[in-house]
């Protein structure tokens, strides 16, 4: 397993930024996201019992508001144990797997067989067996077609894990066939409007597998001009009126991956999370007309404020 990725990179990036936020607005979304830890360790979503995805971005919030303390790395861990992760689907595996490597990154000893060489074959087995022939990965076993977002997870893992992509220049070939005439990038194959985070996904995986040029490079810069909006943030696509959190981190970080300059007034985007979606008693909501708070999108609330705040969009 790697600390040396991507996203522990941006968890490092994310963590110089909220230096500048005060120590009270910490300690208040620190607390919001605890209230969401179940009994067995895990994290909810806002209905329901622990569940991996919600517990990986509890972890990622964590890490970037001030770690976590042993004694918090032992609750999480017992939760953590109880998985089979050559077992997990894509999106739960890379959520145990970062939650694993960052309660070690925080000391926390956990047994040595919870991913032995064996489980690590069979999980590259398991995701070999999503590839499919137009070179990008599916979301199951069942889907036909390769997706741009899974194949950005798939990327992810092979890093987590220590391990090169096989058949790279093929998931390289795979996200350029994904790109749209507005310059962003697609989920599936037969859709026809560019999304902010698959284009976002495309992006990473284009600049981890040395796959950019300056003319891609200014193809995501005019799309990304077209979904940021006049909130201060940015819309999944030019067919939804509204900015979201997610969309906003996922552009803003895009912004930074490929050097983009001149999207957005930094200090407008500042504004639209404080007043549109942070809580003042803790925790951040998805958009403005959201109601409730979530560890999921908290996480992006802090993880804004540290892009804007880490000095990577000046």
């Amino acid at each position: 397993m790697s600390s040396n990725t991507y996203l522990f990179h941006l968890s490092d990036l994310l963590t110089s930024g909220l230096e500048n936020l005060p120590d009270e607005k910490k300690t208040l979304h620190r607390n919001f996201i605890f209230s969401q830890q179940c009994s067995d360790g895990g994290f909810s979503g806002r209905e329901g019992d622990s569940d991996l995805y919600y517990t990986g971005f509890a972890v990622r919030g964590l890490m970037i508001t001030g770690g976590i303390s042993q004694q918090e790395c032992e609750h999480i861990g017992q939760y953590l144990e109880k998985f089979q992760p050559e077992r997990l689907n894509v999106i739960d595996l890379i959520s145990w797997l970062f939650s694993l490597i960052a309660l070690q990154l925080s000391g926390h000893q956990l047994p040595v067989d919870i991913l032995d060489e064996k489980k690590v074959n069979q999980i590259f087995t398991r995701l070999d067996s999503l590839r499919r022939e137009d070179g990008g990965y599916a979301k199951s076993e069942k889907g036909a077609l390769g997706s741009t977002y899974h194949s950005f997870l798939v990327v992810l893992l092979y890093e987590l894990l220590g391990q090169d992509l096989p058949a790279s220049k093929k998931l390289i070939q795979f996200i350029y066939n994904r790109q749209r005439d507005d310059g962003g990038f697609v989920e599936i194959d037969p859709m026809k409007r560019s999304g902010t985070n698959p284009t976002a996904a495309a992006a990473a995986i284009l600049k981890i597998h040395g796959g950019l040029d300056n003319e891609l490079c200014q193809d995501i810069h005019e799309f990304l001009t077209i979904v940021c909006n006049n909130e201060g943030g940015f819309q999944a696509n030019t067919r939804i009126p509204f900015a979201d959190g997610l969309s906003t981190f996922t552009g803003l970080l895009t912004a930074i991956d490929l050097q983009l300059k001149h999207l957005f007034t930094p200090s407008v985007v500042e504004k639209f999370v404080l007043n549109s979606l942070e809580f003042k008693t803790g925790g951040f909501k998805g958009a403005a007309w959201d109601e409730q708070a979530d560890v999921e999108y908290t996480f992006y609330g802090l993880g804004i404020l540290g892009l804007i705040w880490s000095g990577k969009l000046q």
